[in-house]
């Protein structure tokens, strides 16, 4: 039976982790007990599948709903990615607590699990307490050598560069930036679809098991980038309702900030399938004879075929398609 092309929104996968909190709650996300870091909000991981809970194919993973439709619903672009997954993972985190500090590998790192990409991402700042700050990247002239010797004397936060951030900063992270969230802040996370970390330092805390978790340290040296590979922070406070400002551009994801004040209509391509966040507000997404309502912490992933698409109401939106290679 052939599926009309619809809006798919999945019940999100939650991640407990020792950093989390319930900040996720007040995104309208139901969390079970716990210290929830992470909710994958769109997942094609074997670690978290998320299944659609509305319309035909309610009860489907994103991972069969691949299977079945990736090439029509997904577009030419979005159906392309190396590893066959889907090619994008979607998640909100709250940061209760300083996470470890870490990178990403590229990728062609020889060293990735089988099965793997590489993690390019991207943040948004949904919420940020007073004095709330995260790392982002290496203090000028700190190389391979450098490094290892800070970690080796335990001084690798020496090395590390500090940024303060606000509600509404965005940060894109190409895979080899170290960097690591820290508490008192929401974010919204858009990266490709590999959930592969290495840990430099980790605070010598004790994991939800009781033991210090598990440090990467060779990874790490071989993967950071010592040299700039693009790595850049946008103030998106200023953007006025009806322009679309793109906040993070990569091989993987183009993202862009948007403000609803009344309502807009735009439309899918052939190319890829699009992502709308609400990062907050309250309103409506309309298609062909279809509604669903929008409101702040809600996804939607919208299939290349879907066509004419049309957002109303007072909304701070992401929308996210995978671009041109």
């Amino acid at each position: 039976m052939s599926i009309k092309a619809y809006p798919l929104q999945f019940k999100a996968e939650m991640k407990e982790r020792i950093w989390g909190g319930r900040a996720l709650e007040g995104f309208g996300l139901e969390l079970p007990p716990g210290a929830i870091g992470e909710g994958w909000m769109i997942s094609d991981h074997p670690n978290g599948i998320t299944r659609v809970e509305n319309g035909p194919l309610k009860g489907l993973g994103l991972d069969q709903i691949r299977e079945k439709y990736g090439c029509e619903w997904f577009g030419t672009r979005g159906s392309a990615a190396g590893n066959g997954r889907f090619p994008l993972l979607i998640k909100l985190l709250d940061c209760n607590d300083d996470l470890s500090v870490q990178v990403h590998p590229v990728d062609d790192y020889e060293g990735l699990p089988k099965g793997e990409s590489g993690k390019t991402e991207m943040w948004y700042i949904l919420e940020a307490k007073p004095g709330a700050k995260i790392i982002y990247g290496l203090k000028e002239h700190i190389d391979a050598q450098a490094m290892a010797t800070a970690i080796e004397e335990d001084r690798i936060m020496d090395t590390l560069h500090e940024v303060s951030v606000k509600a509404g900063d965005a940060f894109y992270i190409p895979a080899g930036t170290v960097h690591a969230l820290c508490s008192g802040v929401v974010v919204a996370e858009i990266q490709q679809n590999s959930d592969t970390t290495y840990r430099l330092y980790d605070y010598d805390r004790p994991g939800l098991d009781g033991k210090p978790r598990e440090l990467h340290i060779k990874d790490s040296l071989q993967v950071i980038a010592y040299h700039d590979v693009g790595a850049s922070r946008m103030d998106t406070s200023d953007l006025q309702a009806g322009h679309w400002l793109t906040i993070a551009e990569s091989p993987y994801f183009h993202v862009e900030k948007g403000l609803i004040r009344d309502s807009e209509a735009a439309n899918t391509s052939i190319e890829s399938f699009i992502i709308l966040m609400i990062a907050e507000g309250e309103g409506h997404l309309r298609w062909g004879d279809g509604e669903l309502p929008a409101r702040t912490g809600d996804c939607f992933l919208l299939p290349a075929t879907l066509g004419r698409y049309e957002l109303s109401g007072s909304l701070t939106v992401l929308r996210c398609s995978v671009p041109a290679s």
